[in-house]
Formats: structure tokens, sequence, C-alpha cells
């Protein structure tokens, strides 16, 4: 299911991007033109940072490619951070320190904040995982815990009554989470029932299909592999196109507390 893009040196053609980047506000990174990072702890990984602070976001996202060997030792994570990784393509090894777990396409696991989160492939062709950290904002009286499931265990709904639209929650509803994950997953000529704006923030990579976007009121293609970061009130919604294949993604929102003044 996953992307790679293995091109490198010329392109054909003049030097273009889809990319649009609206800072606080959107941004849309497609797949051609991604660049490794180097994120200490992470080896034999082709790492890159999608979204930040420095994007706008209150998250961090990223997109990896596990290499044959390739895993994180030291602990994805930090004291107050809660992290969930979900696994586009491959087989994925993790552990909280004291109990291990084997996902496989379509897995992912939440860990809450403070246990740091252990990765390691689990097979010799390279895996590709989805990653994400954000800064837990406690709740007195409640809490979160660890999560572990796949995809393909869960019965989706019909997203606001949408037969062709379907929506499969990862995460409880449960108050002390502070955060969901969602996957999202529209048939060809399906769409969002009107165009969304509220205070949620949300990172979106496009795992299946090819569709538009409307980000702010500006319609943009977007297919497999693609990235979209959109910030609290921007104005949004999606149509699926093509043949076939539905328009799906996984996407975070933050739920479940009052804004702070």
């Amino acid at each position: 299911m996953g992307y790679k893009n293995n091109q490198t040196g010329y392109r054909d053609g003049l030097l273009e991007s889809r990319a649009v980047i609206k800072r606080a506000n959107y941004a849309l990174i497609p797949h051609d033109g991604l660049v490794k990072n180097v994120v200490p702890g992470f080896e034999n990984c082709e790492v890159t940072i999608l979204a930040s602070q420095k994007l706008g976001a209150s998250f961090v996202d990223y997109i990896i490619s596990m290499k044959s060997g390739g895993k994180n030792v030291q602990g994805f994570g930090a004291e107050g951070v809660e992290t969930f990784v979900y696994v586009v393509d491959g087989k994925l090894k993790i552990s909280d320190g004291t109990e291990s777990h084997e996902l496989e396409t379509g897995g992912y696991a939440y860990l809450p904040a403070g246990v740091l989160m252990h990765l390691e492939n689990n097979q010799e062709e390279a895996t590709e995982i989805f990653l994400y950290k954000k800064r837990y904002e406690p709740l007195e009286g409640h809490g979160a815990h660890k999560v572990v499931g796949n995809i393909n265990d869960l019965v989706p709904t019909e997203y606001e009554g949408m037969k062709d639209v379907l929506l499969w929650d990862l995460l409880p509803t449960d108050i002390g989470f502070d955060m969901n994950f969602h996957i999202l997953s529209f048939e060809p000529g399906a769409s969002h029932g009107y165009i969304e704006t509220h205070v949620q923030e949300h990172g979106a990579y496009i795992l299946s299909g090819q569709g538009m976007y409307n980000l702010d009121n500006d319609w943009m293609p977007v297919e497999k592999g693609d990235y979209i970061f959109m910030g609290a009130y921007v104005p949004q919604a999606a149509y699926a196109v093509g043949r076939g294949e539905p328009l799906r993604y996984v996407y975070s929102k933050d739920c479940n507390r009052d804004p702070k003044i």
C-alpha cells in the first residue's frame, strides 16, 4: 500500500511541484520531492519530517521507510509526549519497554505520554510507517492508556450517514485521550457532505486513490503518498476521483479539551 519514491537524478521536464505551503494555515506536500532527514535514534531509516511547529502544527508527523535492520532502540518520544505509529506497508515490531507487539500493514499502536516507543523493522524488505508525536494535555481525573490494533479488525461506520464514505476510529473516544486517529475512505465520486470549518488540526497521509481537496477554498489534486496539514479553522473538504480505488487517508485530530485562554 505504501508509496516509495526511488527516483533519483534529473526528472523529465522543468523544475515544478504540486507543493503548497501556507504556514499555520494548510500545506500540501506531494510524495515527489520529499527530503530525507537525519534524526537521532533512527538507524537504517529514511526519515522525512512532514509537519512540525515550524509549519504551525502542534504535533510532529513523519513518514519513514525502515530499511533492512531499520530501528529505533533509544526510544521515540519523551516525558509528557504521546506517540502513535501506523504501518503503511510492511511488518513492524514495537515495544513499550516491557511488552512487545508485532504489527503488519494496517496495524497501529498508541503509547501514552512518557512511555518511549521502540521500533524495529520486522522483515528483510523495507517497512513504511507514519509516525506522530504530540505533547499530552492532562485532564484531572482522567488518563490515556496503550492501544494496539489493526484496521482490518475494526468495523467502519458510515461517515455522517453517507454509505460511500467510511470512517474507522483507531483510538477510544474516552475523554482521557486528547487526540484521536481515524481513517476516512471515499469511493470514487464520493465527497464530504459540506465544507468543514473547525478548531481541530489535522495531519493526513493519503494511503490510496486520487481526489481533489479544498483547503481554504483552494481546490488542488491529491493522490496516494501525499501529505496534508490542516490548521485550525481552515475550510476543508474532499471528493474522490479515478476508477476502482478509494481515496483513503489516515489522519490525526486533537479533541476532548477546552481551548486555553
